[in-house]
């Protein structure tokens, strides 16, 4: 991918004081059906992304961009993603919405990805198998969503991720 910035590059301190809100992640499942996963860092709300026929550059980059503009707008300062190509159109994406977006270390290193993994994994241990509707499938997404975002945390101290965001918005 062309001019990648590493999270390295947002510079030292700047998740402390909440540069870096959101980071992203895809699940695959059988035929065509792939849902992006866009988790807050501190609050672990997430939203889950239907992507409609494929996971192409654009198609990601697209979806993502719905989706990131229906959020406020603190929880849109920047975005951090994996190596993958699927998010090639990150330029685009940037200039659509306003949201930088860095890339995460390659997967060895410690705590790469550590934020969507439960997330993700929730996810494909909740999901029921996935309708063929396009239809269906966002209702779905949007169930499980729900389902994850008002389940108790260990890591927030037994709330649920929309109760750390609802305090963290105010």
């Amino acid at each position: 991918m062309k001019d990648v910035a590493s999270v390295r590059e947002r510079g030292v301190g700047d998740e402390a004081v909440g540069q870096e809100t959101g980071q992203g992640d895809l699940i695959f499942g059988t035929r065509s059906s792939t849902i992006a996963t866009l988790a807050e860092r501190t609050s672990r709300f997430v939203l889950l992304v239907h992507l409609p026929g494929s996971h192409t550059a654009d198609v990601v980059a697209d979806a993502l961009a719905e989706a990131i503009a229906t959020l406020p707008e603190q929880l849109r300062r920047s975005l951090t993603w994996d190596q993958g190509k699927q998010m090639a159109e990150h330029a685009r994406f940037s200039v659509a919405t306003g949201v930088p977006v860095y890339f995460c270390d390659p997967p060895t290193a410690p705590g790469s990805g550590a934020v969507t993994r439960t997330p993700t994994g929730c996810c494909a241990s909740t999901s029921p198998a996935v309708p063929t509707s396009g239809r269906s499938r966002r209702v779905i997404s949007t169930n499980v969503a729900a389902e994850l975002n008002d389940r108790p945390r260990q890591t927030l101290g037994w709330k649920s991720p929309c109760q750390a965001l609802d305090q963290a918005l105010r």
